[in-house]
């Protein structure tokens, strides 16, 4: 690990203020992802700025009825939340699907959006990676590529986003709250948040220079059953093959998304129209235009079972109660 100054800042404005006018300067909180990238030196910050005392640890309601999370609030915290539990279930089943206990206790909720990919290539500074060091070239794209991205890529980049609470919030149509090192703060809806790689995979989020989260809100809840669904290799501790968040009202409309296979939180507005007409009208609406490896090919086929069995969850649930 490399040298590298620190400080502890006092309020939103002035970390973003010294994120901007310090070059190589990194926010830092939980720091589990962070930590582990630089001592790959993936990333070699030159200034962590210690984001920790902002007070910025609360979940509260907001005046529309929906809900206001910090950007520090860790996700054991908010997994446990009673009022996550009953109106957003499927954030508290995303997050206790990911990573470890004692990860979660630690990641903030800004730190899971934020996480970097978990592609083989990008953490072996021996291979050339677009996202690590543009220009270089993508080694998985003709190299191993069973994890990584069958939607959104592009010649210069095929990696996943990692993050399973990410998907939970795309299906909630959550909105990310930040400051800029001026102070101005703006909403950008989670929509808009993650990028494609296109030729710019190193860009992966709406995010400028310096810009800090300070929150994420949900809306109103809407009901329904909530479904988190995540396939991998082992039962614990590994990132999602597929994933597939899903909120399914009873009249079978709702709405969907998938994670493991894009370099974002993978939802179509086709596909939850087509909700009512069944699973398989769903994933092809979903997986239209997927451009799989020979090694990551099955992903199609384990979306559209996964997506099948999350429908047939939420049906089966609702009849129940009828």
């Amino acid at each position: 690990m490399r040298v590298f100054s620190y400080q502890k800042a006092a309020t939103p404005a002035e970390a973003a203020a010294a994120a901007l006018g310090t070059p190589g300067a990194k926010f830092i909180a939980g720091g589990t992802n962070l930590l582990d990238l630089m001592k790959l030196e993936i990333e070699t910050p030159a200034h962590l700025i210690d984001v920790n005392g902002l007070a910025l640890d609360r979940v509260e309601a907001t005046p529309e009825g929906g809900l206001r999370i910090g950007a520090l609030v860790r996700n054991t915290a908010l997994a446990a939340h009673a009022t996550v539990r009953r109106d957003y279930a499927v954030l508290s089943r995303a997050l206790l699907a990911g990573a470890s206990a004692q990860l979660r206790n630690k990641a903030t909720t800004a730190g899971n959006l934020l996480q970097r990919t978990r592609c083989a290539y990008f953490y072996d500074t021996n291979q050339a990676c677009n996202k690590r060091l543009p220009g270089s070239g993508c080694s998985a794209i003709g190299g191993f590529s069973r994890p990584l991205a069958i939607l959104g890529g592009s010649d210069a980049c095929i990696a996943t986003h990692p993050s399973d609470m990410a998907v939970a919030m795309r299906v909630l149509d959550a909105a990310i709250e930040t400051v800029a090192p001026g102070g101005a703060a703006r909403t950008i809806p989670i929509a808009d948040f993650y990028r494609l790689p296109g030729n710019t995979p190193q860009l992966e989020t709406a995010l400028q220079p310096g810009e800090l989260i300070t929150g994420v809100v949900l809306p109103r809840p809407v009901g329904g059953k909530h479904v988190y669904r995540k396939v991998r290799d082992r039962a614990s501790y590994a990132f999602a093959l597929v994933s597939v968040a899903a909120i399914i009202l009873p009249d079978g409309t709702g709405r969907l998304a998938l994670g493991g296979v894009a370099p974002q939180p993978w939802r179509v507005a086709a596909a939850e129209q087509a909700m009512p007409a069944g699973a398989a009208a769903v994933a092809q609406q979903l997986l239209a235009g997927a451009k799989p490896t020979a090694e990551n090919a099955f992903k199609v086929t384990l979306a559209q079972r996964t997506i099948a069995a999350v429908m047939a969850e939420a049906q089966a649930t609702q009849a129940k109660k009828g």
